[in-house]
């Protein structure tokens, strides 16, 4: 009963081979990295390889913020503001009941809206985003 040392194990079948291992220096690799350009290094090594298509990148958070000092801003009003805990106490006040509904009650509501409506233009214009109304 001989075997080639080349075949698989039999109760091992339909699964896949050990993964290939390649050493590189630091600057193959990082010149590897650089032309993968976010393709995952297999990937990009098999489709160069076989002569594939290389797979679309699914990048997440590749756009940079479009303003570092608008977002800032942002950060720093809501670090600054009690924006959660007056909304939590609203809402509890509304599903209770017993919110009075005063003309300067409405006044400070349409306010804290004006200041939310503020951020949210803050935050979109940092982001790259139009800022515009919704």
């Amino acid at each position: 009963m001989t075997k080639s040392r080349h075949n698989f194990n039999p109760i091992a079948k339909g699964k896949t081979p050990p993964p290939f291992s390649l050493r590189l220096s630091f600057e193959e690799r990082a010149k590897l990295e650089e032309a993968a350009n976010g393709v995952p290094l297999g990937a990009y090594i098999k489709a160069k390889l076989f002569e594939g298509d290389l797979p679309k990148v699914r990048r997440r958070g590749a756009k940079p913020l479009a303003d570092h000092q608008a977002l800032a801003r942002v950060l720093a009003a809501l670090g600054g503001s009690r924006l959660s805990q007056n909304l939590n106490q609203l809402a509890r006040a509304v599903n209770t009941g017993t919110l009075p509904v005063h003309p300067e009650t409405e006044e400070e509501i349409k306010q804290a809206c004006q200041e939310v409506m503020a951020i949210r233009a803050e935050l979109l214009r940092a982001l790259g985003m139009d800022g515009g109304a919704p």
